[in-house]
């Protein structure tokens, strides 16, 4: 097995419409699946067809016991359970999911009827973990008022941020993708003076400018979530959340979906808020924000998918472990840094 070929539609500008499906696969369906991977680019083309211009998209991602499931060895080096962070007040739980399905479109009936022909042809082989209906919140801001994705890397820098290359090379064109479900309080989030807001974000809440170095608080999402390795290069990587509410439920959050190279950054990124850099030196956006779900997914090139390679038996020392909460990342020595 080798890299193969074009990329998922991993890089896209944001969308005013996504739905995030994440599934476990029932045993025995496998060949199910793989028959579906092979079909999803047919289904999105059909689907897509019928509003030439609602850029629909899906990207497939796959949880490594599945991967273990469907083709054993060699699988992509990062790829492991999500790591569950448990710091002194917060905590990331690791929930189930075999399978990733990111739907983006301009328009909700697109997402829709993608989901519908999916599941179509999974009835009876899998069970929905979670299905999060994103929307656009106005000019790209989630339901705490601030702007969401900043931050995010664009052209070459983004295409450098998520796939995988050399260092991998039997997967490279692939990505890793992280993906949390957080509920917000927004009752204690609206009763805070914006100017506290702020300094919780790190950024102006009307203008979307990252506050100084010198009046940034060390416990600010910005400055906990901006990764500086050891020699002084910042790693990025690229965020397609988007906001989600049922007044009913009184259930109003953010779907954070985080695509890299490696999964590395965002882990570090998630220690950072959750444990502290220091530690105890939380994410102050967590008292306000808990997260509800977290999975961990590779995704492969879109020729990958389109021919499944066939399942190599799995050596029993090679079965994927996550990394435990003080594992050093691969990538060398991160640390948080306020710079943006």
């Amino acid at each position: 097995m080798e890299g193969r070929g074009e990329s998922q539609r991993v890089v896209m500008p944001p969308a005013q419409a996504g739905i995030f499906l994440v599934v476990t696969v029932r045993p025995g369906a496998e060949e199910t699946v793989r028959e579906l991977f092979a079909d999803v680019s047919g289904l999105t083309k059909s689907v897509g067809f019928r509003v030439p211009d609602g850029q629909l998209s899906c990207v497939v991602g796959i949880g490594a016991d599945l991967w273990s499931r469907l083709f054993g060895v060699p699988r992509p080096a990062g790829l492991h359970p999500f790591q569950e962070l448990t710091g002194a007040v917060h905590h990331a739980p690791s929930t189930p999911g075999d399978l990733l399905f990111h739907l983006r479109a301009r328009r909700m009936d697109l997402c829709f009827e993608m989901t519908a022909r999916l599941l179509d042809r999974l009835a009876g082989r899998i069970d929905v973990a979670d299905e999060v209906h994103g929307f656009k919140y106005f000019d790209e801001r989630d339901l705490l008022g601030f702007v969401d994705g900043t931050a995010n890397p664009e052209g070459a820098a983004a295409d450098a941020a998520v796939f995988v290359g050399d260092e991998d090379p039997e997967f490279a064109g692939g990505s890793y993708v992280i993906v949390q479900k957080y509920l917000h309080d927004l009752d204690a989030w609206n009763a805070l003076p914006t100017e506290e807001q702020e300094r919780v974000i790190g950024r102006s809440k009307l203008n979307d400018i990252e506050m100084p170095d010198a009046v940034k608080p060390t416990n600010s999402h910005v400055a906990l979530t901006t990764i500086i390795d050891g020699e002084g290069r910042e790693h990025d990587i690229v965020r397609d959340n988007m906001p989600f509410g049922t007044f009913g439920t009184g259930e109003f959050g953010t779907y954070f979906i985080g695509y890299s190279a490696t999964p590395d950054v965002t882990e570090q990124m998630l220690r950072n808020m959750f444990i502290g850099n220091p530690p105890g030196n939380h994410d102050r956006i967590l008292d306000f924000s808990t997260a509800v779900t977290g999975g961990l997914f590779f995704v492969p090139t879109a020729e990958f998918l389109d021919d499944p390679p066939a399942h190599v038996a799995v050596p029993q020392a090679t079965a994927a472990e996550p990394p435990t909460a003080d594992d050093s990342l691969r990538i060398g020595s991160l640390n948080r840094s306020s710079a943006s």
